[in-house]
């Protein structure tokens, strides 16, 4: 499995010379004009002693940095916001960045990303580097924060941020949403999303905001979510967040988009016929495997689309449809070979290959440790990664202390 580097992979984003430990955003949002106001406090450790503190923030207008309370120099082009404090850094430091803008995508080798308009409202899809179309971040997936999200928007809008509600407070015309996220989380798994939906409530942890207009065909399609869950829980273990809350936009949208605790899917994935039901297990089995386990790097993605897409095979021999035997035994056939699943390298990152062989992969190990080992080592993966971060060697070396035998070579073959 060759190496990439990070950087050949994020295209210039995130720093690996500080870690963020928490984000403090206070976000003022006019939807007709689509107007963000920000102000955004990061709390951080830097590695070594730091002249200069490099952030990733889109095409906003910077009004003013603070480095530990003080003033500081700044730079903003290219996407990059370059910090100067008064005095080197060393330890634990703070930056307070206050800009405003028009928040649209932000261009990527995976067309554009981040924070958009819909027909009314708006969404954030930030996989894997849209996260600075909305705020100053270390843009990389290994470097996972805590947060507290305010968001001030017209009253007439539900908002949904990935997170607890902790507060939400009415004026005459405006509405502030105070959201907390606790667990550890990488900068595109954060989410926001404003729109006129309806909620439904699934069960104790589980709900759907959905355009009254598609509640009926959305309590249908997401109806088998909670059994969905069982299995899942069975499978992997106990789920790893408190809420898990799908959204159903009005618009359409290419593909469902994950987010910690959430999922988006568009009104095109709603048809009242399940249509899409496999999708709807995929973005759930995301809360393990890419959510509570975050990737260190992209090269490793198929930790993250391949533990999603053996989920569909899973839930669709439990509930009567072709076993994951015959799905693997179809995908064998027919997917193609030319990409290495284990580092497919930045054009290739959300081929089919790393999704459908991913799944294979994890077939082939099951069928190699028997269902005994095999679901008990997912199930110790996910626990002793909890809110982690994971590489494809953590995973090999996991499933070689569960089973006992030697399998380096066989994943050698497998993601080659």
């Amino acid at each position: 499995m060759a190496g990439v580097s990070r950087a050949d992979y994020t295209l210039g984003h995130g720093s690996d010379d500080y870690r963020v430990t928490h984000y403090d955003l206070e976000l003022d949002y006019k939807i007709g004009p689509n107007r963000l106001s920000a102000r955004a406090a990061l709390s951080a450790v830097a590695a070594g002693e730091l002249s200069r503190i490099p952030l990733d923030l889109a095409g906003f207008t910077v009004k003013g940095v603070r480095v530990d309370g003080r003033t500081a120099k700044f730079t903003h082009r290219g996407g990059k916001l370059v910090v100067r404090p008064v005095r080197p850094v060393r330890g634990e430091f703070t930056v307070e960045v206050r800009y405003s803008g028009n928040p649209r995508p932000v261009a990527s080798r995976w067309g554009e990303i981040g924070w958009d308009e819909l027909t009314d409202g708006a969404l954030v899809a930030s996989q894997p580097t849209g996260a600075p179309s909305w705020f100053p971040c270390n843009d990389r997936p290994g470097d996972k924060a805590t947060y507290r999200v305010s968001l001030t928007t017209a009253s007439a809008y539900t908002v949904l941020v990935t997170g607890d509600l902790v507060t939400r407070r009415a004026g005459g015309s405006a509405t502030t949403w105070v959201f907390e996220r606790r667990e550890p989380t990488a900068p595109y798994l954060m989410s926001v999303q404003i729109g006129r939906y309806d909620e439904l409530v699934l069960d104790g942890v589980q709900r759907i905001a959905v355009p009254r207009r598609l509640r009926a065909a959305a309590a249908h399609d997401f109806g088998r979510q909670p059994e969905m869950m069982r299995g899942l829980t069975e499978w992997f273990g106990p789920y790893p967040f408190g809420e898990y809350v799908v959204v159903v936009t009005d618009d359409d949208l290419d593909d469902p988009i994950e987010a910690q605790g959430m999922a988006i899917f568009g009104a095109n994935h709603v048809d009242g016929r399940r249509t899409f039901e496999r999708l709807v297990v995929h973005e759930l089995a995301h809360q393990w495997f890419g959510n509570s386990l975050t990737v260190a790097g992209w090269r490793h993605i198929w930790l993250n689309e391949g533990f999603a897409t053996y989920a569909e095979w899973l839930w669709s021999e439990a509930s009567g449809g072709p076993s994951a035997e015959a799905l693997a035994r179809d995908w064998r056939s027919r997917v193609g070979t030319d990409v290495a699943i284990g580092d497919p390298g930045v054009a290739r990152l959300f081929d089919e290959q790393v999704y459908k062989r991913g799944g294979l992969v994890l077939h082939e190990l099951r069928g190699r440790v028997g269902d005994e080992v095999f679901f008990g080592l997912l199930r110790t993966w996910v626990a002793g990664h909890a809110h982690g971060t994971v590489t494809t060697e953590d995973f090999i070396a996991h499933a070689e202390r569960a089973a006992g035998v030697p399998l380096r070579d066989e994943f050698a073959s497998w993601l080659g």
